[in-house]
């Protein structure tokens, strides 16, 4: 199974796990895990993926994320998990 981790900051509104999940789910992501929390107005949300049944290649799925961030007003990343992994590891 392809893993990723995904964030997303931001100021605090309306809908912002609704279009983060919707986007996800149109590219056959499967969310595993999430976290999230409102620290002083501020969104935080991490969440660990399933990748292996999306068809689109990994640059392309961070792209629309970014694109969608955007529309929500919040910063979205993604890594692939052993990056994530191995810059944490250090």
């Amino acid at each position: 199974m392809e893993k990723a981790i995904l964030t997303v900051i931001g100021k605090d509104n309306i809908g912002i796990i609704a279009g983060v999940s919707q986007q996800l789910a149109d590219l056959n992501v499967n969310i595993l895990d999430v976290s999230q929390t409102i620290m002083n107005g501020y969104f935080t949300m991490m969440m660990i993926l399933d990748l292996s049944k999306v068809e689109q290649s990994f640059d392309a799925i961070k792209k629309l994320l970014t694109v969608k961030g955007e529309a929500l007003h919040v910063q979205i990343k993604i890594q692939r998990e052993e990056i994530f992994s191995s810059m944490h590891n250090l």
